[in-house]
């Protein structure tokens, strides 16, 4: 519980600093950008929340890797069929990244061919929030 705390802490502050004006400058709108999508449940959207709907918060050390995902349909099925039952409510988030941050990273199918994700190591979160361009926005809430 004390690792979560401190983790939530350092989340929020590194978010307030995403906000900055200074960190928006630095992501220009004339860079090309790809559409990502993320699904979340409630207690990850919060924290989204309380980032202004820029910044994901830091993975858990059980959770090496943060997963956006290609397409709003996987985002949907995996809030609706996974989240939902897991805790309550599910929800589908879309967000722009710059395309030059993402070429770093491979594209990998994980179970289908619809099934498309980016596999961000948790180390590489903050220069991830970074790329991204614009507010996070939420797009569908489920049940």
């Amino acid at each position: 519980m004390e690792l979560a705390i401190r983790l939530m802490v350092c989340f929020l502050l590194n978010s307030q600093q995403l906000a900055s004006p200074a960190h928006r400058m630095s992501n220009s709108n004339s860079a090309p950008t790809v559409t990502l999508w993320r699904p979340v449940g409630p207690k990850e959207l919060a924290l989204i929340e309380a980032s202004g709907m820029r910044a994901f918060p830091p993975r858990l050390p059980e959770q090496p890797i943060f997963y956006p995902v290609l397409t709003e349909d996987y985002a949907v099925k995996i809030a609706r069929d996974w989240n939902v039952p897991a805790s309550g409510s599910g929800h589908v988030l879309r967000f722009e990244v710059r395309r030059d941050f993402l070429d770093r990273y491979a594209v990998h199918e994980a179970g289908g061919r619809g099934h498309l994700e980016y596999w961000i190591p948790s180390e590489h979160l903050a220069d991830f929030n970074a790329a991204i361009v614009g507010p996070i926005a939420l797009v569908k809430t489920f049940p």
